[in-house]
């Protein structure tokens, strides 16, 4: 695997790791704009000021909506 595919490839899964952090946070219920603000500069911070903006559009589609039946 050439250089750049196995650099591209790394970003991808770190950027989905970190994701899915922030995403864990935020089904615990944590202050999400405090861990955001605490978030190491640069590459951490982008994603997870990125993926901010995604959590507060999902739960704009969800307000309103009831919680799924436990199994």
């Amino acid at each position: 695997m050439a250089l750049m595919e196995w650099i591209k490839r790394w970003n991808f899964i770190e950027r989905a790791r970190l994701e899915r952090q922030l995403l864990e946070a935020f089904e615990r219920g944590e202050d999400l704009d405090a861990l955001v603000a605490s978030a190491e500069p640069g590459f951490q911070q982008e994603v997870w000021q990125a993926m901010l903006v995604r959590i507060r559009k999902m739960e704009r589609m969800m307000a309103g909506q009831k919680p799924p039946e436990p199994r």
